[in-house]
């Protein structure tokens, strides 16, 4: 009895730790973290696993911690919204002091595995918790200017990992940054329509009109234009050690292409069947993005 309540309490513990940490999301970032810490290694810089190692661990920490801290400031706006109700905060599985030492925990293991990496990655990592929690997270109930607020902590993984890789911050790990930048704009206005509803139950205003329009629709072609132009970039010759081969260009223009055409469909049909399946397309696009730009260094 007590080996089975024992193994009750840890199956969920561990489930409780992957959603106040938003483990899905979480892995996701880290990905972007690792790909920029392999576009940016290089004979200068080599190769080694310890800090991709400590890239991988800290860069978790951070992003969970950020999750954590979020959820304990809006447990009181999660309780009202079906997506976020059953989170262990607003649910009361847990504290608030629980998940406050959780999330202090894990931004103080986090900044300093990415210390040991070089000062810069702790430097962006600190700025990307500070930004998300501080800044991004108040703002959710007063503006629709959270999400380019929100965009800033949103586009630092990518470059993040070239940081790792160089301690350098210049036009490469600028350009990664623009990318995820103009990326988080159709993908989390897609997501802030098929889910408005549910957030109009916390009073967030997460679309950049505030309603699901024709002009909300409009900024989301806009914005995916723009993320194509940045994605386009490495292949100018005006990126420094970022570049790609034109077969790679074509490929990241047809990826754009897809997206922009899920984008076209939403501007047509404005439903939330259409918003979610470009939100999907969204996630698939900077995966297979970055996937893109990786095999082209390897394969040079």
């Amino acid at each position: 009895m007590n080996a089975s309540t024992n193994s009750f309490s840890l199956t969920k513990i561990y489930h409780d730790f992957k959603q106040i940490t938003k483990a899905g999301l979480a892995i996701s970032v880290v990905f972007s973290s690792i790909a920029g810490y392999l576009l940016g290694f290089d004979d200068e810089n080599p190769f080694r696993w310890s800090v991709l190692l400590m890239l991988i661990v800290g860069g978790y920490c951070m992003v969970g911690a950020s999750n954590a801290f979020n959820q304990v400031i809006e447990r009181d706006l999660d309780a009202l919204m079906d997506r976020t109700k059953n989170r262990p905060v607003p649910s009361k599985r847990m504290s608030s002091n629980t998940a406050l030492i959780i999330a202090s925990l894990l931004t103080i293991i986090g900044i300093v595995l990415l210390y040991l990496i070089n000062p810069k990655t702790a430097m962006f990592g600190a700025i990307s918790i500070f930004l998300y929690t501080c800044v991004y997270t108040p703002l959710k109930t007063i503006t629709p200017l959270s999400v380019f607020v929100g965009a800033f902590p949103g586009a630092i993984p990518f470059m993040l990992g070239w940081v790792a890789a160089t301690n350098h911050f210049g036009i490469e790990a600028g350009t990664l940054f623009l990318i995820q930048f103009f990326w988080q704009f159709p993908h989390f206005w897609a997501i802030g329509w098929f889910l408005y509803e549910d957030y109009e139950k916390a009073g967030f205003f997460m679309l950049p009109t505030g309603k699901k329009d024709k002009s909300t629709a409009m900024q989301i072609m806009l914005y995916t234009v723009w993320l194509i132009v940045a994605s386009l970039l490495p292949c100018l010759g005006y990126t420094g050690q970022l570049f790609i081969k034109p077969i790679s260009a074509v490929l990241v223009l047809f990826l754009g292409l897809w997206m922009l055409f899920y984008a076209i469909k939403l501007y047509q049909n404005r439903t939330p069947k259409a918003a979610r399946t470009l939100m999907l397309v969204s996630v698939s696009y900077i995966t297979l993005l970055q996937i893109i730009y990786i095999t082209d260094k390897f394969l040079r």
